[in-house]
C-alpha cells in the first residue's frame, strides 16, 4: 500500500480495535503514533540516507509487529524436552517494511546501528551460507532465516526495514527472538504469500539463532514471540512440540503482571547457566536416558544414593525440581484455562489463587532445588534474593488479596516476575525502585497477537 495512504489510515478511527488488541486500551493511541513516526520516516527519505539504497516513492509498504515473550512456568525445562508455560506481552518490534527489488536487505532499528546484508554474492549467486564473519550479530540471524526459506524453495530477494523496539534488551524478555520473528514474518509475507504458521516461523528463528548466530536455545521464546497469547509447549517430540494456545486478561481479575530489573551483572554467568542441562543431562544419563523427560520419576529418586556418588547433590535436587516443575506448567495453563472459563467473581478468584500458587510454588522450586537464584561464584551479587524477599514481604504485608513471585527466565541475574494486586500496585513499585532504582518495575500485558502483519 502507499505510504500515505497507510498514514490517513492510521490517523483514522478504524483501526483503534486492532491498535487495542496489540497495546490495550491505553496504549492504543500511542501504538499508533509509532507506527506514523515510522512511516512518515520512510515517506521523508530519512530511512534511506545513503544513495546505495534507492527505493520506489513510498509505495509497497507494510506494517508488522513481533511480540516479546515472557516465561510464566517451566523454568529450565525446555532444555531437557519439558514443558513450558510462557506469552506474547505488549512490548514489541514494530516494523513498516518495503520489498527490494535487488538482493540487499537493510534493517533499521531505533537506538541500533543499522544493518545490511546481501544474500548475494560476489557473482550473484545466493550466498546463504554461515559466516563466521557474521556470528553473534543481526546479520547472521537474517543470512539464516533466508536460508531457511531458501531449504524450503522459497526465494528471498531483499527489503527495508525502519523498526523501533520496547522490548527491554537484557530483561529476559526475548528481544533477539522477536527480531528473529519478525523477519521470518516479512519474508513470508513479501515472498511466500504468508502461508507459514507461526511454528514454523519459530523454528526458523530458532535454527538461525543455533546455527548461525551461535547460541543454542531451545524454542520456547520463538514459539512465543510467533504465536500471540499464552502458549502451553510440550517438547517431548522436540521435531513437533506440542502447542496450547489461550487467552488471559489478568487486569480483569484484579493483578499486574510485573517483572522488576534487580540490574544485576550478566557477565561471566555462561558456566552457571550451562552446568543445569549439563548435570540434568548427568542424570539422566545414569539411567539410560539421554534428558530426563525419558526417564521414571520413581525410578530416578530410587537412585539418590547412586546420584549423590557419581554427580553430587546438586544434580540430585535439580532433576527433583525437573519433573515438579514439569507438571507444575501444565496444571498452570489448565488453572488458566478454569480462569478464562470462570464465570462468577468467585470462581474467577479461586482459579487465581490456585494459579498464584502454582506460580508461587515454581519459585521456591527454582531457589531451594534448581538453584538459579544467585551464582557461587559472586555471593556478595544477589539481587534476585533480595527482589524474591522483598516482594514476599510486600505481599504478605501489603496486599489484601494474594500475590505470587518467581525467577524470571535464566536466572543468576537479571529480573523476577510477580503478580501483584492492582490496588497495591503504585506501593509496589515505590518499594522496588527504592532498592533498585527507578524505572525497576515494568507492567506486562499479555496480548494475543504474537508476529504478524498488521492489516489495516
Amino acid at each position: 500500500m502507499n505510504g500515505k495512504e497507510l498514514l490517513q489510515k492510521l490517523e483514522s478511527p478504524s483501526p483503534g480495535a486492532l491498535f487495542e488488541r496489540l497495546y490495550g486500551a491505553d496504549g492504543a493511541a500511542a501504538g499508533k503514533k509509532r507506527y506514523a513516526a515510522l512511516l512518515e520516516t520512510f515517506l521523508d527519505g530519512g530511512v534511506f540516507p545513503y544513495a546505495s539504497f534507492p527505493e520506489s516513492a513510498g509505495d509497497s509498504l507494510r506494517l508488522f509487529t513481533a511480540a516479546g515473550r515472557t516465561e510464566l512456568g517451566g523454568n529450565h525445562t525446555d532444555h531437557n524436552r519439558g514443558r513450558v508455560l510462557a506469552a506474547s506481552i505488549h512490548l514489541d518490534q514494530a516494523a513498516v517494511a518495503a520489498p527490494r527489488a535487488d538482493s540487499r536487505i537493510f534493517f533499521r532499528s531505533s537506538g541500533y546501528p543499522d544493518v545490511t546484508v546481501d544474500l548475494a554474492g560476489a557473482r550473484g549467486r545466493p550466498d546463504l551460507a554461515p559466516r563466521e564473519s557474521e556470528r553473534g550479530t543481526t546479520g547472521a540471524l537474517i543470512r539464516g532465516i533466508a536460508a531457511e526459506f531458501a531449504a524450503r524453495g522459497i526465494t528471498v530477494r531483499g527489503f527495508t526495514v525502519n523498526a523501533d523496539s520496547t522490548v527491554l534488551p537484557g530483561s529476559g524478555l526475548s528481544s533477539s527472538a522477536a527480531v528473529e520473528v519478525l523477519f521470518g514474518r516479512i519474508m513470508d509475507s513479501f515472498y511466500n504469500g504468508g502461508r507459514c504458521g507461526f511454528l514454523e516461523i519459530a523454528r526458523m528463528g530458532q535454527r538461525a539463532e543455533n546455527l548461525y548466530f551461535g547460541k543454542p536455545c531451545g524454542l520456547m521464546d520463538q514459539t512465543a514471540c510467533a504465536c500471540g497469547g499464552a502458549v502451553a509447549i510440550d517438547f517431548a517430540d522436540p521435531a513437533q512440540p506440542r502447542v496450547l494456545q489461550t487467552d488471559v486478561d489478568l487486569a480483569s481479575a484484579g493483578y499486574a503482571l510485573c517483572v522488576v530489573n534487580t540490574r544485576g551483572n550478566h557477565a561471566d554467568l555462561t558456566p552457571d547457566y550451562a552446568a543445569i542441562p549439563a548435570e540434568m543431562k548427568a542424570v539422566a544419563a545414569l539411567f539410560g536416558g539421554e534428558t530426563l523427560r525419558d526417564c521414571d520419576e520413581k525410578t530416578v529418586k530410587a537412585g539418590t544414593a547412586e546420584i549423590r556418588n557419581k554427580l553430587g547433590d546438586r544434580a540430585v535436587l535439580r532433576a527433583l525440581h525437573f519433573f515438579g516443575e514439569n507438571q507444575r506448567a501444565a496444571d498452570m495453563h489448565a488453572a488458566l484455562e478454569t480462569l478464562k472459563a470462570a464465570q462468577s467473581p468467585s470462581s474467577r478468584q479461586e482459579a487465581m489463587t490456585r494459579y498464584l500458587n502454582l506460580v508461587n510454588e515454581s519459585g521456591d522450586s527454582s531457589w531451594e532445588l534448581l538453584q538459579n537464584i544467585y551464582s557461587t561464584q559472586n555471593v556478595r551479587e544477589q539481587g534476585i534474593a533480595v527482589a524474591l524477599a522483598l516482594t514476599r514481604d510486600f505481599l504478605r504485608f501489603e496486599a489484601s488479596v494474594p500475590g505470587a513471585c518467581r525467577v524470571h527466565g535464566g536466572g543468576f541475574a537479571g529480573t523476577i516476575q510477580a503478580y501483584i494486586p492492582v490496588s497495591v500496585l503504585e506501593n509496589y513499585r515505590t518499594a522496588m525502585d527504592s532498592a533498585f532504582g527507578p524505572g525497576s518495575v515494568t507492567v506486562l500485558r499479555i496480548r494475543p497477537v504474537g508476529a504478524e502483519e498488521l492489516a489495516l
